[in-house]
């Protein structure tokens, strides 16, 4: 059983409650004057008051809190009791902050509404799962669906904001309306990568050679001691393999294509792809 740490504790409800504030700015000032829908049950509760009487905030609770009590074991208690005084907090806020204070929207222009409505909705959903909780809806279902079938919980959260922007579709006669949803959960989504997983400079690099020693010195010497060398078996019987592993910065990797291009032309090749988070070694 994980020891109750107070500290810890205290820092994830005061990004919960930031984010809380964040998130009701983001729907009360950009996404409800200008009738734009956001992903997830906050865009479900979003089209709903659309329609209906009730205020979001109302709704909110009402659309998530029956799935927290569906969802509570697939969750955990205590990520469960933030989930739920998350939902609270944010719909308390979204109330409070239109009915209350009567807020004047921030802009009523729905191209810049769908910007800037989506980077408050992403620095909120991203402080909230930095506080270990949980805005609700789609992230408990594509949690029990996924732990019932073979289905990524990605796939499941795409599905449910799909079918809420084709919904929007018999509710707004201004198509534009639903484009700049689409436009405003894009944002959104890149918003919260940015924040959890950083805006790193570098990418993974596999360098294939039957030279990796003198790549090894040459490596060494321009780029760094950083990297290892892996050691496998090729797809004929004692073919030995060996594969250099780096990080390098993306300003370096025309410099390890040329010493890659002077070493081994012809059977040396490099293999390049994103380093979309790293951890250890002060990251």
């Amino acid at each position: 059983m994980k020891e109750f740490n107070l500290n810890q504790e205290l820092k994830n409800y005061a990004y919960i409650v930031f984010a809380s504030i964040i998130l009701a700015l983001g729907i009360v000032g950009f996404f409800s004057p200008n009738k734009i829908i956001t992903g997830g049950t906050a865009g479900l509760a979003l089209l709903l008051h659309y329609i209906t009487p009730f205020t979001i905030g109302t709704l909110i609770t009402a659309v998530n809190l029956p799935l927290v009590i569906i969802g509570w074991k697939y969750l955990g208690k205590m990520f469960a009791i933030r989930t739920v005084i998350t939902i609270l907090i944010i719909s308390l806020a979204i109330d409070f902050f239109d009915k209350v204070v009567n807020l004047n929207p921030f802009i009523l222009e729905m191209p810049l509404a769908s910007i800037f409505g989506g980077i408050f909705i992403g620095v909120g959903l991203a402080l909230v799962i930095k506080g270990n909780s949980s805005a609700g809806g789609s992230t408990i279902v594509a949690r029990i669906v996924a732990s019932k079938t073979e289905i990524k919980p990605g796939t499941v959260i795409l599905v449910i904001d799909s079918l809420i922007i084709l919904s929007s579709l018999f509710i707004f006669e201004d198509t534009a309306r639903v484009l700049y949803s689409i436009v405003s959960i894009y944002i959104t989504t890149r918003i919260i990568d940015t924040i959890l997983t950083g805006r790193l400079n570098k990418k993974v690099v596999y360098l294939v050679s039957k030279k990796t020693d003198e790549l090894k010195k040459k490596i060494t010497e321009q780029l760094g001691p950083e990297g290892t060398i892996i050691k496998g078996d090729g797809l004929f019987e004692g073919q030995d393999k060996r594969m250099i592993l780096l990080i390098v910065e993306v300003n370096k990797l025309q410099v390890l294509r040329q010493m890659l291009k002077e070493t081994d032309p012809e059977e040396g090749f490099l293999i390049i792809t994103e380093a979309t988070e790293m951890l250890g070694r002060g990251h």
